[in-house]
């Protein structure tokens, strides 16, 4: 018997079964289509409705979590910046593990079915220090995001590391990402340096070749210097901007191609001494509708806004130096604590009506936790430390030096100097030219004697007796993040001055306070004579179970000042009880040990701490609660409330 002949589709069924198949590599694609204003996904109309969040202010165990949540808003794409500051912490030197795993991130992206739109800079602003490594101000004179031929280096080496990593992952080579942004709203930094441009633009066609679409964005009045032709052009701005005018100059430098706002705010930035910011659910959900009424794609910043743990928080120059809370909640739709708020749900109902969401029941709140109040232990002071936090022992200079010019990016750093002569009357202590960047505790002979701060006038004034110790610790608040981006140096800039006499020389001590929670600390090698009512930098610590599952949790240090927290050796970042507006500090639950371990939680008070030094965790946040405004110099002229429009870019 003959065998039978294999079955064979009729060749018309061919192209239908083509298309029913999921692309293959060589057939995915992702373009403008100018002839009808609109992008082609695999040579079909798409519009990206997009949410922003920074896998760097989320710890990675909680990545999943956030991207599921974002995709069952409706969201069929994610935009994310890379931190140029976070991947190469020295020169030469790449960390792309853990947390940093950018490529982990990417496919958690991929099994939550979204797409990605980066941003790799290498500016970025984010609030994050513009996502520029401190080490490029080792050289004093760079001039950062122009074709300074020392910057343009320093590029160069970073996007030959970073981009031949990403090209595996874009959208026509099999991967998830569609677009790739140029810089980052260039137009807002006074250089307008279009030769930076295209040099950019050159190096990431160079390295990631001709088919990844490649953008730029700006706010309205960045358009001129920062669009770049051969770049896709798009505009961000937010609920309160007139979206008419704006997409109108938009179509100036884009005439055809779909409308794009690349930064749609849901809320705002924090800084510390003005109100906390939100943005209503109607404003921003009317914005919203109306945009994709238009047929433009849409990125929302932020869907999911963070935390700046340790000393990762940005700042910004708006007439005076202003540093960011360590909250980065954002009043997003999904909230620091990753839980969708009634913003997320209303912008959900508004994409549905244009494109299909995903089915099926949105995950609950995560489980909340209190404990507490917990009593502190006093440690000690700050200085009774100085071995542990330097144990490479202190810079000798004639001139106190910057951080940067001893290689120390963040943090802290202790300035030393002995009084020549006695000063027996009370002595105007100051740093003339403005030149503490960004806030200065001083001490004598161990004894805090008050705090001097960039941007503000402060009237220190000391005595002591010829010899005695002279003691200024430097806080790194945070660089600057947006707009000049000058070059911002950290430390005493200028020598300080007692009276009229400018003191020399200088012992610095660049302290490494993170090694010494989480080395020394745990081991109690030091037992020191404690003051009796101590004030000035000193450090705190206790010890507490979790005996249930336990759940998410936000610390309160209620009559605390000022300081640093950290949890089982994790930097949790800064409190500023006494300026607000931000009064807690979310805490993970992956943090915390389960089952009746003992958790350590170490403080360290910069100024004073309250009668009773305790501390206690709470089931949701305080973020709105500004404090003792007349000791913030004014600040309040600037509050920005929630019927003022917000101030366009800025990311």
């Amino acid at each position: 018997m003959a065998p039978e002949k294999p079955f064979c589709l009729p060749s018309l069924l061919l192209p239908l079964l083509t298309l029913l198949l999921p692309p293959q590599a060589d057939t995915r694609s992702f373009v403008v289509d100018r002839n009808h204003d609109r992008f082609l996904l695999d040579g079909v109309p798409f519009r990206y409705v997009s949410g922003s969040l920074h896998y760097f202010r989320v710890p990675r165990v909680l990545w999943a979590d956030r991207l599921f949540k974002m995709r069952m808003s409706g969201l069929n794409a994610i935009q994310f910046y890379v931190p140029w500051n976070y991947h190469e912490p020295e020169p030469g030197v790449y960390n792309f593990n853990g947390s940093r795993d950018l490529f982990a991130f990417l496919k958690e992206a991929t099994l939550a079915n979204l797409l990605v739109i980066l941003r790799p800079g290498p500016y970025i602003c984010a609030e994050w220090m513009g996502g520029l490594p401190a080490w490029l101000l080792r050289k004093p004179k760079i001039h950062l995001r122009t074709s300074d031929p020392d910057f343009l280096a320093a590029v160069d080496s970073w996007f030959k590391v970073l981009l031949p990593k990403i090209y595996p992952w874009l959208y026509h080579n099999g991967g998830n990402i569609i677009s790739i942004q140029v810089e980052n709203e260039y137009g807002s930094y006074r250089a307008c340096d279009v030769k930076y441009m295209r040099h950019l633009a050159g190096l990431f066609r160079a390295l990631l070749g001709d088919k990844i679409l490649l953008f730029t964005t700006d706010g309205p009045e960045g358009l001129k210097c920062g669009s770049l032709q051969g770049l896709y052009t798009t505009v961000d701005f937010g609920p309160a901007d007139n979206m008419t005018k704006i997409f109108a100059l938009l179509r100036k430098y884009e005439p055809h191609g779909p409308l794009v706002n690349s930064e749609y705010y849901t809320g705002w930035l924090d800084y510390w001494g003005q109100n906390h910011s939100t943005r209503s659910v109607p404003a921003v959900t009317k914005g919203l509708e109306k945009m994709l009424e238009l047929g433009a794609s849409v990125n929302m910043y932020m869907f999911h806004g963070g935390t700046n743990f340790g000393y990762w928080n940005g700042a910004d120059e708006k007439g005076r130096f202003l540093p960011i809370t360590t909250s980065y909640d954002y009043d997003a739709p999904i909230s620091e604590a990753g839980d969708p708020t009634p913003k997320f749900f209303a912008i959900r109902n508004v994409i549905s009506k244009f494109q299909e969401i995903p089915l099926g029941p949105l995950p609950p709140p995560s489980p909340k936790m209190m404990l507490g109040p917990l009593t502190l232990q006093l440690d000690g002071d700050l200085l009774a430390f100085l071995d542990f936090l330097c144990p490479q022992g202190p810079i000798h200079s004639i001139l106190p030096m910057t951080f940067e010019a001893v290689n120390q990016d963040r943090g802290f750093m202790l300035y030393r100097t002995h009084l020549t002569h006695t000063v027996s009357e009370p002595t105007q202590f100051w740093v003339p030219n403005n030149g503490v960047h960004d806030r200065a505790y001083v001490m004598v002979d161990g004894v805090f004697q008050g705090v001097l701060e960039r941007n503000m006038e402060h009237n220190l004034f000391l005595m002591g007796k010829r010899g005695a110790k002279l003691d200024v610790l430097l806080e790194n608040m945070g660089r600057l993040s947006f707009g000049s981006n000058s070059s911002d140096f950290k430390g005493l800039l200028e020598p300080p001055i007692l009276g009229q006499t400018i003191l020399t020389p200088w012992l610095m001590f660049p302290l490494k306070v993170d090694n010494l929670v989480k080395w020394w600390f745990p081991i109690q090698l030091l037992k020191t004579p404690h003051p009796q009512i101590p004030s000035g930098p000193t450090f705190y610590s206790t010890t507490f179970p979790v005996f249930d599952s336990g759940g998410d949790t936000f610390l309160y240090l209620p009559g605390w000042t000022k300081g640093q927290v950290w949890i089982n050796g994790f930097n949790l970042g800064r409190y500023w009880t006494k300026r607000g507006p931000q009064q807690t500090l979310y805490v993970p639950r992956p943090l915390l040990f389960p089952r009746g371990a003992l958790n350590k939680i170490t403080v360290l008070e910069l100024e004073n701490v309250p009668p009773q030094p305790q501390i206690q965790f709470l089931d949701r946040p305080i973020l709105n609660s500004t404090l003792h405004k007349t000791y913030i110099y004014s600040l309040s002229t600037d509050i920005q409330g929630d019927s003022e429009p917000m101030e366009l870019s800025g990311h």
